[in-house]
This record gives C-alpha cells, sequence and structure tokens, in this order.
C-alpha cells in the first residue's frame, strides 16, 4: 500500500512523496530526491526529527529516550527515520527546502476559463497536462507568472486540483500588473506558468469545530478547504464568516450556498462594512462572531485577509478573554505595477 506524505519545509515549500507501510519516510523521502536532515538513521541522534500534523503511522520501538521522548511522542513528533506511514501524511520539517536539496516545483497550463466576477473580483481557471500531477493542501498557494513579464504573483488555490485544472480568485487592483493583464488581454488558450506549492496556512486534521474568518478574496482558500470536507465529511461544527467592503465585492455566494446544502455541520454568514449597504448583514467580521462559534477556546480558527483584519480579529478574541486551542491564518496585500 503507498500513501502520499506532504513534507512542509519551514520556508513554506511543499514536497509531496510517496511512500509505503514498510519503509521509513527518510528512507522514502531520500529516494525521491529530498534529504531530510538525519546523521544515525538508528532513532538515537534525533537529528530527523520532525512534526506529524495528521495521518497514521508507526513509530516502533527502536529509538531511544534522548532522541524523542514519551512525551513528545504523545504531542505529535517523530523521527524520520523510524517513522513509517499507515495513512496519508502531514509531516512538518524544521528546515528550508534547499537544506533538504529540493526546490519550488514549476508547473505549465493554459487559461481555461477568465471571469470578471464583480468590479473588484476575478475568476481564472488553468489547466495543463502537467498540472495533474500539482499536489497541495487545500488552503497553500502559487506564484503564477504574469505573462510578458519575468514577476509573479502569489495567489491561493480557490479549488482542489481536478483533470489538472485548478481556479484562482484574484482581486482587481488598478494599475495592477497581474490584473491588467487578467482585464485586458487574458484570452482562453494563453499559457501561465505557476511555482509551488506554498504556505503553512492550509487545513489541518479537523479534531475539534473551525471557525473560518474570509476577507475578500481571502475566501479563496476555504472554497478549497471546504471542498476537501466534502470529500472527506466532518464530525465537528465548520463555521464560516465571510466579510467584504461593498455589496458588489461578494462573490460566489452561491457556491457557498450549494456547499451548506451538500456538508453536514457547515454553516456561512457574509457581511458588508458599508453602512450604505442593502446586504441584510452590515458590519465587519467581529461583529458576528458569536460566542458559540468560539466554544470557550475548543476551536481552530483559520483567518484569512488583509493585515488590518487580521489585527482586528485577533485583538477582538483577546478582549473575550479566550485563546483558541488552534490560530492560523494568512496576511495578504494588494500588488501594484
Amino acid at each position: 500500500m503507498t500513501y502520499k506524505i506532504a513534507l512542509n519545509f519551514e520556508d513554506g515549500v511543499t514536497r509531496f512523496i510517496d511512500g509505503t507501510a514498510t519503509e521509513t519516510v527518510a528512507d522514502a523521502a531520500y529516494r525521491q530526491g529530498i534529504n531530510i536532515p538525519l546523521d544515525c538513521r538508528d532513532g538515537a541522534c534525533g537529528t530527523c526529527k520532525c512534526f506529524a500534523e495528521s495521518g497514521k503511522y508507526d513509530l516502533g520501538e527502536e529509538y531511544i529516550e534522548d532522541a524523542l521522548s514519551a512525551d513528545e511522542a504523545e504531542q505529535g513528533y517523530v523521527l524520520t527515520c523510524q517513522m513509517r506511514a499507515q495513512s496519508d501524511c502531514v509531516v512538518r520539517v524544521p528546515a528550508s527546502s534547499d537544506v533538504c536539496r529540493t526546490q519550488q516545483a514549476s508547473f505549465s497550463g493554459a487559461i481555461s476559463a477568465v471571469e470578471q466576477l464583480s468590479d473588484s473580483t476575478i475568476a481564472l481557471k488553468i489547466k495543463g497536462e502537467s498540472l495533474s500531477r500539482l499536489a497541495f493542501l487545500p488552503g497553500q498557494y502559487v506564484n503564477l507568472q504574469v505573462p510578458g513579464s519575468e514577476q509573479t504573483r502569489a495567489y491561493s488555490f480557490s479549488s482542489l486540483q481536478r483533470d489538472g485544472e485548478v481556479s484562482f480568485l484574484i482581486r482587481n487592483v488598478p494599475g495592477g500588473l497581474m490584473s491588467s493583464f487578467l482585464t485586458g488581454l487574458a484570452k482562453a488558450g494563453d499559457n501561465m506558468t505557476l511555482a509551488g506549492p506554498l504556505g503553512s496556512f492550509y487545513l489541518r486534521e479537523i479534531r475539534r469545530p473551525l471557525l473560518l474568518l474570509a476577507g475578500g478574496t481571502g475566501l479563496a482558500p476555504f472554497t478549497a478547504m471546504l471542498e476537501k470536507v466534502a470529500e472527506q465529511g466532518s464530525d465537528h461544527p465548520l463555521h464560516l464568516i465571510y466579510g467584504v467592503t461593498n455589496d458588489f465585492d461578494l462573490v460566489e455566494l452561491d457556491r457557498l450556498e450549494a456547499m451548506a446544502a451538500s456538508i453536514p455541520n457547515f454553516t456561512y454568514s457574509a457581511c458588508v462594512a458599508n453602512p450604505d449597504s442593502q446586504y441584510p448583514r452590515k458590519g465587519y467580521v467581529t461583529q458576528h462572531i458569536e460566542p458559540v462559534h468560539l466554544n470557550d477556546g475548543d476551536v481552530d480558527v483559520y483567518l484569512c485577509g488583509p493585515p488590518p483584519m487580521v489585527e482586528a480579529v485577533s485583538h477582538y478574541i483577546r478582549e473575550q478573554g479566550i485563546t483558541p486551542t488552534n490560530f492560523y491564518y494568512e496576511k495578504f496585500a494588494a500588488s501594484a505595477a
């Protein structure tokens, strides 16, 4: 039996390897050209210590306490020279991808669709044979090269990869390099290059209720996450609050409605900050967080939005005197020409 193992390096690069139940993760990585730092290979030095964020695995009994204590093993730390995957796994490696002799992977594809969903948001789809080999964790991003230039822009996947096609929600920035291309020049069939996947903002194993907070096109990683949840299910409730500035910034509501209908335990609400809005819910995301969503701190919070929103949410949660079990966030800012 072969399993997919995601190796997340400290510089944000993610690499997927195949591993069997009978080979160690370190050996599987080495076989596929990735050198996780290690010395002894015998569970004695602790050099290859990593953190298993999700998945089932066997650590055996051949390592010593000095290399990995019982408390560390209980928390999820592993020795990759001893770890054997028993399911798909996600492993955080405390080293850069460069040290481990791996680099960002590059993929190419062609625009399959580009649509201006509103004055502020563009939907982009790219498809290609090489993209069928692109694996990523829902919530991660890639660097898209702007055609006709050497510059790249970072965008989160807004869907899972299906049949070699991936999608993005892109903010339409007046004068922005990518925005100008997509609104003025882009057409189906144009080639685009992607490098990645990257980022430590991704869906972890669901072990408690989730509160998902999206600002503007920060909705993108959550629609990818929800597609994953639709596939694997969840025994815990998930609530998404989606906030925008103006009415015309609201996009993908039909998609969210369909997800709410098809995913048990998933609910969502949207709000518009502009006080002149015609939308039923007005105000900022923080005004629509209810005590039940924070579950007395037994909650994992995922937040993606512009820096002021991230700071406002962090401040609000502190004011409530609550410390979430986990608080994952991704800040983004627009790039001009």
